[in-house]
Order: C-alpha cells, then sequence, then structure tokens
C-alpha cells in the first residue's frame, strides 16, 4: 500500500508544471507546484545548502503540510528534491509543521512540529481545535528521512501553556542542545527554551522571551543565535495592532538584540524591530553559510491576503537569502554577495546626472533585473521627495518608492489595496537603493541593509522604470543589470 510520503512524492512527479508560469518567479526558490510557505530546515550540509518548506502538493491553497526540500550548492541555483516529510503519524496526522535541521554526528535531523486536529477532518490553519508536539526525523543521506519511533520527543508543552507550541530552532553550543519553541500563555506571545544531550530527550529550562501583551498573542518561527557579539532573537509575532506607520501587514515579522546568560537562562533585550517594512516577508529562518555567514530568508507572502498566483494553481516563494549583521543595535539585513553571479547584461550605466521632468530611463524586458541607485541627499532640496517607480506599457503605475525628506520617511506604494508601507528614517545623508525585480516580487535594500521592503507585484506587461524627483536633482550612480533566470 502506497504510503503518505509515496503519496506526495508520486503526485509532485506527476504534476509538476500544472500552473500558468506568468508570476513564475526567475531567480527566487518556489515549490514545483502547489502551495509553499514557512522556510524550514535551512542549513549547510555536506557541501550544499538544503533548503525545507511548509509544502502542500495537492492544492494551491494551504492544507495538511508536507515539508518541501531543494539543494543548492550556492544559495542562488536550486534544484528540487523528493518530498521530506509527510503527514500521517498518531504524532503529526494533522501536518508536519515548521522546524529546523541540524547535522547529528554526520547525519541530517530534522526536529518539527507535530500538528494532530482533535477533529481529523478538520483542515482549517486557524482553528482552535488542535494539539501540538515536537517530532524528530533523520536521514543517512539528506534526501530519505526516517521519524524516531518514539516520536514524540518534547509531548506536551509546560502546564501554564495555551495549545500553541510550535516551530522549534535547534542548535548546538555549551555542549548541549538547545531548543527554542514558540508558544503562549494566557494569550500572550512567548519563547521556550529546552535542552538535551542527543535530541531524543529534553528537559524544559524555562521562558527565554516574553512581553506583557503588546507584541501579540502567539509568537511563531522564533529563531535564536548570537551574532557580532549580540544574542539575537527572530520571531513572527500574531496578533500586534498597528501603530501608525509600524506593524501595519496582519503578521509581523522582526528582532529583539541584547545579550543572553546561559547558565541562568536570562536575555535582556531591546525592543522589538520590524526586520522587513514591505507587504510580504514572513516566518524568517536564518542559517549559517559555510564560510560563517548568518543568512535568512522568509517567506515571501502574507497570511490573509489574495494571493493572485493562486489563479495560476500555485502558492508561495521565497525571499531571496540575505546576510545578517547587527548594527546599531539592530539587525540589518543585505543580499548575499553570491547574487552577483545572476548579472548577466548591463542595461544602463549612468553617472553624475541631474533628473529631467521625472525622466523615464528603459523597459525591464522580462523584469527580471538588478537596479542600484546612489543619491547624495545633501545637495537635493530640503523638502524634496526622490526615489524611483515602476510602471506597464500603459503607463499605470505598479509600484514606487521615495524618501520623503520632508517627512523623513521612506515610502513604498504598490498603488492597490492596502498599498502604502512607511518607515521612518533619520539622519540620512544618501539614498543608496539596491533593488531586485523578479517577475511579481520587488525587493529593496537602502543603505546596506538599514531598512529593507518586500512586496508582491503582479504586473502584466513588461515595467518601466523611471526616476522620481524635481526636475535638476543629483543622480550620483544608476546601474541596470538584467538577471538571470535558475530556476523553473
Amino acid at each position: 500500500m502506497e504510503t503518505n510520503l509515496e503519496k506526495a512524492r508520486n503526485y509532485v512527479k506527476n504534476h509538476q508544471k500544472n500552473f500558468n508560469p506568468r508570476f513564475r518567479l526567475n531567480y527566487h526558490l518556489m515549490a514545483p507546484l502547489g502551495w509553499m510557505n514557512d522556510p524550514n530546515g535551512l542549513i549547510y550540509f555536506r557541501g550544499q545548502y538544503h533548503a525545507f518548506y511548509q509544502f502542500h502538493p495537492y492544492s494551491k491553497d494551504w492544507g495538511p503540510m508536507h515539508w518541501g526540500h531543494a539543494t543548492s550548492p550556492d544559495m542562488v541555483h536550486w534544484q528540487n528534491q523528493p518530498v521530506a516529510l509527510a503527514p500521517g503519524e498518531k504524532f503529526d496526522q494533522g501536518g508536519c509543521y515548521s522546524g529546523s535541521a541540524v547535522d547529528y554526528h554526520d547525519q541530517l535531523a530534522l526536529i518539527y512540529t507535530g500538528h494532530v486536529f482533535d477533529d481529523p477532518q478538520n483542515n482549517d490553519p486557524f482553528s482552535p481545535d488542535f494539539r501540538q508536539m515536537q517530532n524528530l526525523a533523520i536521514s543517512q543521506d539528506g534526501i530519505n528521512f526516517t521519524k524516531f519511533a518514539d516520536n514524540p520527543i518534547i509531548p506536551l508543552p509546560p502546564q501554564d501553556n495555551d495549545r500553541n507550541f510550535r516551530d522549534p530552532k535547534v542548535w548546538f553550543q555549551n555542549g548541549t542542545w538547545n531548543l527554542i519553541v514558540g508558544s503562549s500563555a494566557n494569550n500572550v506571545g512567548r519563547t521556550l527554551i529546552y535542552r538535551s544531550p542527543d535530541l531524543k530527550h529534553w528537559k524544559y529550562f524555562g521562558v527565554l522571551a516574553t512581553s506583557t501583551g503588546e507584541l501579540g498573542s502567539m509568537w511563531e518561527c522564533p529563531d535564536f543565535f548570537a551574532l557580532d557579539g549580540y544574542a539575537v532573537q527572530t520571531f513572527s509575532p500574531v496578533g500586534i495592532k498597528a501603530q501608525g506607520d509600524k506593524y501595519q501587514n496582519v503578521f509581523q515579522t522582526g528582532a529583539l538584540v541584547g545579550k543572553y546568560d546561559y547558565q541562568n537562562n536570562k536575555f535582556n533585550h531591546g525592543t522589538f524591530n520590524e526586520l522587513d517594512n514591505g507587504h510580504d516577508f514572513y516566518a524568517v529562518q536564518t542559517f549559517q553559510a559555510a564560510d560563517g555567514r548568518r543568512i535568512a530568508i522568509g517567506w515571501m507572502n502574507m497570511w490573509q491576503t489574495p494571493m493572485p498566483e493562486k489563479l495560476d494553481n500555485w502558492a508561495g516563494a521565497f525571499t531571496l537569502p540575505r546576510e545578517l549583521r547587527v548594527a546599531n543595535g539592530q539587525v540589518t539585513m543585505q543580499p548575499i554577495k553570491e547574487l552577483k553571479g545572476l548579472r548577466q547584461a548591463v542595461l544602463l550605466n549612468k553617472d553624475n546626472f541631474q533628473l529631467e521632468n521625472q525622466q523615464g530611463l528603459l523597459t525591464l524586458a522580462g523584469n527580471s533585473a538588478e537596479i542600484l541607485l546612489k543619491i547624495a541627499l545633501l545637495q537635493q532640496p530640503a523638502a524634496s521627495k526622490i526615489g524611483f517607480k515602476l510602471t506597464d506599457q500603459k503607463q499605470k503605475p505598479v509600484l514606487s518608492f521615495i524618501y520623503d525628506r520632508s517627512e523623513g520617511k521612506l515610502i513604498l506604494n504598490r498603488y492597490q489595496k492596502d498599498g502604502v508601507r512607511k518607515a521612518a528614517v533619520t539622519d540620512l545623508t544618501e539614498l543608496n537603493l539596491q533593488i531586485f525585480v523578479d517577475k511579481s516580487s520587488v525587493e529593496i535594500f537602502i543603505n546596506h541593509g538599514q531598512r529593507t521592503f518586500t512586496s508582491r507585484i503582479f504586473p502584466t506587461s513588461d515595467l518601466n522604470l523611471a526616476l522620481i524627483g524635481q526636475d535638476q536633482a543629483k543622480i550620483d550612480q544608476l546601474q541596470v543589470y538584467r538577471l538571470a533566470q535558475v530556476v523553473e
């Protein structure tokens, strides 16, 4: 009899590319079909990068979660691998939810949340009718995984916990395995920490971080790592209320930065800061590259939004991999250096010129490009607005991005319902933008990652690039590269 895993693998093999490709991305990782969301199990293992992800192969909609899988030599060129995990056991019959991967004695170990609905017919990701537990699966070859016979490895949350108990991230430090997991108590989000000598027997060590309720009711997809002399926790809180320009998405993703005492489990940290100010960045997970860099990848969509690619029978993509650093007490994100290998032709290269009538510059054939724009702001009028815009072939605006000096804000508009996102910035002397356009996505990195904006767009024609600014505004540098297609 065909197992659930065999069924999923065969379905992918027989139905991949069963979609309209018009919005499929050229250089971002996507599932070969169906639905994908959270990055899972990001790791460098035996000379390859592995990326797993939440996956429902049978539909463009969320459903019982499997783990999809892809590998890469460089975090840019990805090859799909067979489905890694499928639900079906008593400890994960409702879904193999998010988790992480570690190298365990030269075996690839996946630690994930088993989701169990009290009603087996339930299929609602936001239903309160569930139990959650942590499980283990191990592979000798990095492709085929065996679930641990004594799962779950953490069967129950602490007694004061609500039902939410998911998304374990595991790492080895100070001679022991550490596990952080998202949870909630009395409708307040928090992270819990466990420790183990062998990945199989875990001891609860206490609450790592929480709030008094201002940071939402549940903390999803937590991560915890050392970076530039600091301890950093990233996570995706559910239920934060909008505050002015902040927290405008349905759910957020951000970071706490501070110092951590491992012996006493004391995490002293600053305030929560969003990692990305666009519309579509969630469930970020990090890992170490082969050379030790801390790399992050997020889900480039957002819950409870339309996701127009569903009309084409697929949904979901990953962001570009981003290198993390800490600067001035905050986490910054920059595109990894390996992405330079995508550059093909130079479409435009201009230095030291002046704007004329918000001039149009060129058409981005195929909507696959990298744009580098550098502007010395001290040379601009004090009340000026300067940036760029993308329009379709009928000159209808698709997306604009400006720095409004009078407001002291970066402003993105993707010209649809709930289209505007803003971020306050101070003391900018230059605007240094690195912009990646990829068919149905735009990622903007400002001043070497001081701010980022990630948003999905869905143009139906090639995009035109134009600059926004007052006449005679001075532009220091503008370069545009056509980027290669490396995924399908």
